[in-house]
């Protein structure tokens, strides 16, 4: 419990947890803008 407590209570847990999600959030933002592209282009390359 402790390590929960010092996760969210402290500067530098709370920092910990925004970059931890910061990353999470772009890493799903360039994938879904990557697979649309992949998307986009299978589709011009088959007319």
């Amino acid at each position: 419990m402790k390590l929960l407590t010092d996760l969210f209570s402290t500067d530098y847990g709370l920092m910990s947890v925004i970059g931890i999600a910061f990353m999470i959030g772009m890493g799903v933002f360039f994938l879904r803008l990557f697979m649309g592209k992949m998307d986009e282009d299978a589709k011009r390359a088959g007319e």
